[in-house]
């Protein structure tokens, strides 16, 4: 099969073999997959990883262990435990300290034709959800795991720093909240989708240097600067929601988060099932922030294209 692999200086399209399924797994054939913020930070360096990038797709299951599973169009959740921790016994596999995570660290991507994962891992799409949608549903459940973490109010005032892929769909998402929002962003283009979407924009100089006005501020910026704006935003007593995993290190005053009482949400990876059904309800269609969609083979091109500053969400078509 064809498939991406990072060898740790580069990309290369190469051949390899189609995986061979264990117990309690199935294969998948992908039919297309995204690429995120996360792949183009891995090819920096980020995670040390090397293999077959790529976490982010829909697929069909074409062989497996169980029968039921085999023709089904399927989204799979990225992390897979060991499933005899603790932490895996409490449903918390994403957290488990032997896991292994697709196409970011110990486990071959979806960047290529098939991908083996657990059934356990798989999730059935509607066929009313078209694969365009479907592809988002990853990113999605990682914007929602938001409003699983922390209780927004209608009244609630938001600032979501960043205006990437990752900004627009917890746009989409809390939205759904009333909440009141605002996105902090430097691209003009970016920045128009978002008006779309309801929240109002703004750019770093519009809200000064010490405006502390919001209840809640989301970092998606992906930038250090961004955990910057967001301590300086932030209402007293208020919630910063960090989804920014930065290369590096970050410098964090902790004086500053003391003083003001601040407390800081890690938030990460989110459930499957609640995106697909709003997705399956008509409540969020995320296919319109798809930019560009690309053979394999033009892989150059289409990682390119996700680079580039006024691009939301670029897919790979296997």
């Amino acid at each position: 099969m064809k498939a991406l692999f990072f060898n740790g200086s580069d990309l290369e399209l190469k051949e390899m073999a189609i995986p061979v399924i264990s117990e309690g797994e199935s294969l998948v054939r992908i039919i297309m997959a995204g690429i995120c913020k996360t792949d183009l930070e891995i090819i920096k360096g980020y995670m040390n990883f090397r293999g077959v990038l790529g976490h982010e797709f829909v697929g069909r299951v074409i062989e497996s262990g169980d029968p039921s599973l085999v023709g089904k169009k399927v989204v799979g959740e990225i992390n897979s435990g060991c499933g005899n921790c603790d932490l895996c016994r409490k449903g918390m596999e994403r957290h488990c300290p032997d896991r292994t995570t697709l196409g970011i660290s110990g486990r071959d991507g979806v960047f290529a034709e098939c991908v083996a994962l657990p059934n356990s891992n798989l999730i059935e799409v509607p066929e009313s959800v078209s694969d365009e949608m479907a592809v988002f549903v990853e990113p999605l459940a990682a914007a929602l795991e938001i409003t699983e973490q922390v209780h927004l109010f209608p009244d609630s005032r938001i600032l979501i720093v960043g205006d990437g892929r990752l900004s627009a769909l917890i746009c989409l998402a809390i939205r759904l909240t009333g909440a009141d929002i605002t996105v902090l962003g430097k691209h003009d283009r970016k920045m128009k989708v978002f008006t779309r979407l309801g929240a109002r924009i703004c750019k770093r100089d519009e809200l000064g240097n010490n405006n502390r006005d919001f209840d809640f501020v989301v970092e998606a910026s992906g930038s250090p600067s961004g955990w910057v704006m967001a301590t300086q935003f932030v209402k007293p007593r208020g919630v910063i929601i960090l989804k920014s995993t930065y290369h590096g290190n970050l410098e964090i005053n902790a004086a500053e988060l003391v003083i003001n009482e601040i407390c800081v949400q890690g938030s990460r990876c989110g459930q499957f099932r609640p995106a697909l059904r709003l997705m399956e309800c008509g409540l969020v269609d995320p296919s319109f922030l798809i930019s560009g969609s690309f053979p394999l083979e033009r892989f150059r091109e289409a990682f390119s294209n996700a680079e580039g500053p006024g691009m939301f969400k670029t897919l790979l078509r296997m």
